[in-house]
């Protein structure tokens, strides 16, 4: 069977789910990472002869039951790095990799106000709740070669996926298995306030994209992403969608350093409610910034 055979079948398969532009470019991007031809070979050699053809078309079957593209190859791009994902990690999204950006040039701008020893700057700490992938993480210890970068999250599936992305990367992370909703439990069984692990250790920055889609906006989730992602990582109840942020907002007045930052990816529809939020834990310097789609992406503030 040709290449173009091939091509033809998916189209013919998914023409009615997903737009032509889309059916070709998952066509390309598969034929590239299981035969190691390109595009633009293809288009030279379009008679191209596909010998074992089974890893593609069951890849085809799977993106008829619209099983994310990510999820077939293994693997996907976050801020020019590569990542493996499953279906135990969330697939990273471009407004993550704003999220990703803002901290970086925040620092930068900031780093006058962060740890100073004979004049040079020491190393900072970085805290990423919820790492899932760890494309949080691993973009910023990546990014901040001075950083000393922690990572923590519930699930330890998502864990290893997250340690294995970290030596993909080379770069080293302190990966924690913690719950931040848990963070009052350990209070009350201790007089240490709000470790989770972290005694003695202040941050810099802490960064979350915590859960924070409704049960009420599921009907506008794609079928691709409400099938296959993990709902732990997408969803919080009605009754209180700022669980999540509540709970690392306090755990952040106790452990983020003087004048260290506190950052979110938020849901778009709930902006005002989390300026409110950090108003009421005493944060300062807050912003609230829009994505590239003009939507109410993210917010920082800080502790002073």
């Amino acid at each position: 069977m040709t290449a173009k055979d091939i091509q033809n079948k998916f189209h013919e398969a998914l023409d009615t789910i997903y737009n032509k532009e889309e059916v070709d470019s998952f066509f390309f991007m598969l034929i590239d990472s299981y035969y190691k031809i390109s595009r633009i070979q293809l288009a030279m050699a379009p008679d191209f002869k596909i010998e074992n053809k089974d890893e593609i078309l069951n890849a085809l079957e799977a993106l008829k039951q619209e099983k994310p593209i990510q999820y077939i190859l293994g693997e996907t791009e976050f801020f020019g790095l590569p990542f493996k994902v499953n279906k135990n990690v969330l697939i990273p999204r471009p407004e993550t990799e704003e999220l990703v950006e803002w901290v970086i040039s925040e620092f930068k701008n900031n780093i006058q106000n962060y740890h100073t020893e004979g004049g040079k700057s020491k190393a900072f700490r970085i805290l990423d709740i919820g790492t899932g992938s760890g494309c949080i993480a691993i973009s910023l210890a990546k990014n901040l070669s001075n950083a000393k970068v922690y990572a923590l999250d519930v699930s330890e599936k998502a864990l290893k996926i997250a340690k294995q992305n970290a030596e993909l990367n080379q770069v080293e992370i302190e990966f924690i298995e913690a719950d931040i909703l848990r963070a009052e439990d350990q209070r009350a069984k201790t007089e240490a306030v709000w470790d989770l692990g972290f005694e003695n250790i202040k941050f810099d920055i802490i960064v979350s994209n915590p859960p924070y889609v409704r049960e009420q906006e599921k009907m506008q989730i794609k079928n691709n992403v409400l099938n296959n992602e993990p709902h732990l990582a997408l969803f919080v109840k009605d009754e209180n969608p700022l669980l999540f942020y509540d709970a690392i907002s306090r755990f952040a007045t106790h452990k983020l350093s003087d004048n260290g930052m506190l950052f979110f990816e938020i849901n778009e529809y709930l902006g005002n409610d989390m300026i409110r939020l950090l108003n009421d834990k005493r944060f300062k310097n807050i912003e609230l910034k829009q994505d590239i789609f003009r939507k109410d992406r993210m917010i920082k503030g800080s502790k002073i």
